[in-house]
């Protein structure tokens, strides 16, 4: 086998991403019907304000993920290119766009763990985003006074912290 090298281009967020996934995701739901229980956007193209390939990653939940071969060649009148497992166990992988990829779906079984794996990942991304703003707007809001900066953050500190707690404790256990 062999393998061609590509480009790695890494780009600031775009707000066209959203409305890319959108319609790429309701195309889906046309292929998947009754066998699709959920499509989710993942990576770094679903985290506001983060760098990424301009690649739209997209999670799909199915039924039965044996029945998704099934679909192959409706994936390909999408363009897409069917690759297997391509490294992931129980999960089926689609690209689009050739060497220029514009979208990867990746099709998990109901309840795999790479489910959450991946959609706890965008959100904790998303956290750390959301943090950013927040001590931005408060420097801003209050720029000398470091009380109210300080207050302005404790709730949102408080509650990601739980979530970080547990994202690291989780981590110690493996």
């Amino acid at each position: 086998m062999i393998i061609i090298a590509r480009k790695v281009e890494v780009v600031p967020f775009c707000e066209q991403w959203a409305t890319m996934f959108a319609k790429e995701a309701e195309k889906l739901k046309q292929v998947f019907g009754k066998e699709c229980l959920r499509i989710d956007r993942i990576g770094s193209t679903a985290i506001p304000e983060m760098s990424a390939k301009p690649i739209i990653d997209i999670l799909l939940e199915v039924h039965h993920i044996d029945h998704v071969d099934q679909y192959h060649k409706a994936m390909a009148e999408l363009g897409y290119q069917t690759m297997g497992e391509n490294g992931i166990p129980q999960r089926r992988f689609f690209q689009k766009g050739g060497d220029e990829r514009t979208h990867h779906v990746h099709v998990f079984p109901a309840g795999s763990e790479h489910i959450v794996r991946h959609i706890a990942f965008k959100e904790y991304m998303k956290e750390a985003k959301a943090y950013n703003r927040l001590k931005i707007s408060l420097a801003k809001q209050f720029p000398n006074d470091i009380q109210a900066y300080i207050k302005g953050k404790e709730a949102f500190v408080r509650e990601t912290e739980k979530k970080a707690l547990a994202w690291y404790r989780q981590k110690q256990r493996r």
